[in-house]
């Protein structure tokens, strides 16, 4: 029997809907346009690594990785294997490991960079923070704060910056030396990186807040002269607007972990820190990552995967 038109377009209508909602579905299901799915390979310092975060993984044994850092839970959230994740991550790298084997306490690392190959598609670099002295640099300034609120304005002006003169002797900002002096370097990795993994996206990872605007919020421990916290801030502002200047100069992504961990720092409470300070409250290296922080900063690069 012939269909009138009323139900021929009916089932038009109908046939039309359950195509578009196929469609839709199928287009869900879809990974997004350009979301890595392996192999990534992880490169960086102990930020990246997470020392003193259950549980320890990896070789050498001196590199202290935590199988819960940024680069674990990353791969995790990839639904990546062991045959598609390779972190070569280790305490203590600077720039110049990447490329170098790396002598630890226990064991040698092999240069970072041996872990790419033209199957590589995903590559994650936090670095940096070794080349310019930065954990060295917070402990002296740390012993300097000491001694400032120990005997107070008898022997230093209000205000006054103790560590800042000892990094600025002569009138040479020796820091920002060396920040410059390791992006020279870091454009010289990222275009290594790009020969030896063309078809990759690498994402140069920015470091956390570690300390705050005020001096006076620091918890002990963590004592700083108040101009001493305004000069480490601002230091570290100047190495992660390298990082960031670099990557995009480099052709890679830049993932700023400072603005999501505002108020986070070292200083901050033990509930919501990312941040341990120089006696650590919870299981990580003095002025580095907790599993939060390390969480926080795999949200961050996780967001980035996307856009």
């Amino acid at each position: 029997m012939r269909p009138n038109a009323r139900t021929s377009l009916a089932g038009a209508l109908a046939c039309g809907a359950l195509i578009a909602a196929a469609v839709v579905a199928h287009h869900d299901d879809e990974p997004r346009p350009g979301l890595p799915s392996g192999p990534y390979a992880a490169l960086g310092d102990s930020y990246t690594a997470g020392p003193g975060i259950p549980g320890k993984k990896g070789s050498p044994a001196g590199c202290d990785r935590s199988d819960h850092n940024y680069p674990a839970l990353v791969a995790d959230r990839l639904g990546l294997g062991a045959a598609d994740f390779r972190d070569a991550s280790c305490s203590g790298a600077t720039v110049a490991d990447l490329t170098a084997p790396q002598t630890t306490g226990d064991g040698t690392n092999p240069p970072q960079l041996s872990v790419l190959s033209g199957r590589t598609r995903l590559v994650t670099l936090g670095i940096g923070g070794n080349d310019i002295g930065f954990s060295t640099m917070i402990k002296r300034c740390v012993g300097a704060g000491v001694l400032y609120k120990a005997l107070g304005s008898g022997t230093y002006l209000p205000e006054d910056a103790p560590c800042t003169r000892r990094f600025s002797a002569a009138g040479t900002d020796e820091v920002r030396r060396r920040i410059d002096t390791a992006g020279e370097h870091l454009t010289d990795a990222l275009s290594d990186i790009r020969r030896r993994a063309p078809r990759a996206r690498v994402f140069v990872v920015g470091y956390p807040e570690i300390l705050p605007s005020d001096a006076g919020t620091c918890l002990r421990g963590m004592s700083l002269a108040p101009g001493d916290t305004a000069f480490l801030r601002d230091k570290e502002h100047q190495l992660n607007t390298m990082l960031r200047n670099r990557a995009e100069a480099g052709g890679a992504e830049y993932v700023d972990t400072y603005t999501p961990s505002r108020g986070r720092g070292a200083c901050a409470s033990a509930d919501i820190r990312w941040i341990e300070p120089l006696a650590p409250a919870a299981p990580a290296a003095p002025v580095h990552p907790n599993a939060r922080g390390e969480h926080g900063m795999a949200d961050t690069v996780a967001k980035a995967l996307e856009k």
